[in-house]
């Protein structure tokens, strides 16, 4: 499933309904979309952006059901005053300062050759030779300079700390924050509140596509298996590929197609940009592209890397840059750095960035956006980091005895007792650690519920077998 540029989609909708200031209804908003682009949208679609700019103030909207019509929102009602044609510039001058990051002269040169109509774009296949040539260790693409300011943006209270601990520490604000900002670049409308409504509590947002529900769900799960797995996680194809399998789960045209890499051509629309077609080639490239990853010595140059290289050899039907957002902090949770949640990242850049990749092979745009959002990220936790207290040593020290245990209490349908907890804790940890960590448990337990199971590595059908039973324990104690 691939897309139109989704910043110029929001601002021709923008000028369409700015040359109708008295309002225009969704269907004939539809017919004048139909011929700026060349062809018709999904009204799911177009409604979708359609909220999202009435979100921004750019629109308003008045009337019910059939007789609802679009205006000029907040921010460009001085359209009465100075003409359409003034009003369409201001607009577009503030769409763009809005929903852009601070660009470099290289950069904006890049943003200026994909803004260009399609038929002034020269068509191009994936070369091969920008991947090739790339020597870990000796090819940059962030200057010394520029990783080192991110190393000291991004160093945490963890760092000498096991892997993952960090990521661990801020896991629930994590979650939601990178389900959430992840989504929203792929055009998903759940607001920040309703992921965390739906991460937290199970609760699907009122009127929204199952698949926008889903996507959130699934972006958890996949968070979950990079930071509980994290020893286990590699730049391997089988990280890589079940990666995209939990990313990818009941989104896919065919189901067989999660996890498993390309097998015939794609095309992206909005872009002039070919992906390579003969999977006995494409599978060599994504393997000497996880080499060449694992081979880097610097966290940031790998994270990068991933963002350029991985939606560039397009190794999976679709899906390719939610992998590649998620597969990109694999290093920086292994090295307990801050996470990159994308969060405030805006869409248009970061799809004109990607756009600079596929049809120039320059980064300089998508590394404007990456060193940007990694600052922000940066920002972010570095606020919840100096609310946090230390973390408690039990729990680092027996972060795998605890989940076993939890998995053994569940999966045995046992109920929650003191003697059952007691007992197993005599099991997993020597006699000095024992009431410790029978509180530790004795928590885990309280807190367990339907949205955590996967921290546990357990089924949600295991969960919901036992938790009638953990409810009469609780409602007699």
């Amino acid at each position: 499933m691939v897309h139109n540029n989704p910043a110029s989609e929001l601002q021709t909708i923008l000028d369409i309904v700015l040359e109708h200031p008295d309002g225009i209804g969704i269907s004939a908003l539809e017919n004048a979309l139909a011929q700026r682009l060349g062809k018709s949208m999904i009204r799911r679609t177009l409604q979708r952006k359609l909220n999202r700019l009435i979100d921004d103030q750019q629109l308003s909207v008045t009337g019910k059901s059939v007789s609802l019509v679009y205006k000029p929102g907040v921010k460009n009602a001085v359209t009465p005053l100075i003409g359409v044609a003034a009003a369409t510039a201001i607009a577009s001058a503030a769409f763009t300062t809005e929903l852009y990051v601070p660009t470099s002269a290289e950069g904006a040169l890049v943003r200026d050759h994909v803004r260009q109509a399609l038929m002034h774009r020269r068509p191009v296949g994936y070369q091969r030779e920008f991947l090739e040539a790339y020597k870990p260790g000796v090819s940059w693409y962030l200057s010394e300079s520029t990783r080192a300011q991110l190393h000291e943006m991004g160093r945490t209270p963890a760092d000498e700390l096991p892997a993952g601990t960090y990521a661990r520490d801020i896991l629930q604000r994590l979650l939601v924050d990178l389900s959430w900002a992840s989504s929203r670049l792929e055009g998903n409308t759940y607001s920040r509140l309703d992921t965390q409504n739906l991460i937290e509590f199970g609760k699907a947002a009122q009127g929204k596509d199952a698949q926008e529900t889903q996507m959130i769900l699934n972006h958890k799960a996949a968070i979950e298996m990079l930071i509980n797995d994290v020893d286990e996680v590699k730049f391997d194809a089988f990280t890589l590929q079940n990666l995209h399998a939990v990313l990818s789960q009941n989104l896919m045209r065919e189901e067989a197609s999660s996890g498993r890499l390309r097998r015939r051509p794609v095309e992206i629309s909005g872009t002039v940009f070919h992906p390579l077609a003969m999977p006995q080639i494409l599978e060599d490239f994504f393997r000497l592209l996880l080499v060449k990853t694992e081979a880097i010595p610097d966290p940031f140059e790998q994270a990068f890397f991933l963002m350029v290289q991985l939606p560039y050899l397009q190794p999976f039907e679709d899906v390719n840059k939610r992998v590649s957002r998620l597969a990109a902090n694999i290093p920086l949770i292994k090295h307990n750095l801050c996470p990159l949640s994308f969060v405030d990242v805006p869409q248009g850049a970061y799809v004109e960035g990607t756009l600079g990749v596929y049809e120039l092979n320059q980064i300089e745009l998508l590394r404007d956006v990456f060193v940007w959002a990694y600052e922000r990220s940066c920002q972010r936790y570095l606020a919840i980091t100096q609310t946090m207290v230390d973390p408690d040593p039990m729990k680092i020290q027996y972060r795998d005895a605890l989940i076993e245990a939890v998995q053994t209490l569940v999966k045995a349908q046992c109920k929650p007792t003191e003697k059952a907890i007691a007992k197993l804790a005599s099991k997993f940890v020597p006699k000095q650690d024992q009431g410790g960590f029978a509180r530790l448990l004795t928590e885990a337990i309280r807190q367990l519920h339907e949205g955590s199971v996967a921290r546990y590595r357990l089924k949600r059908s295991e969960y919901l077998a036992w938790q009638s039973i953990a409810k009469v324990n609780n409602s007699k104690s």
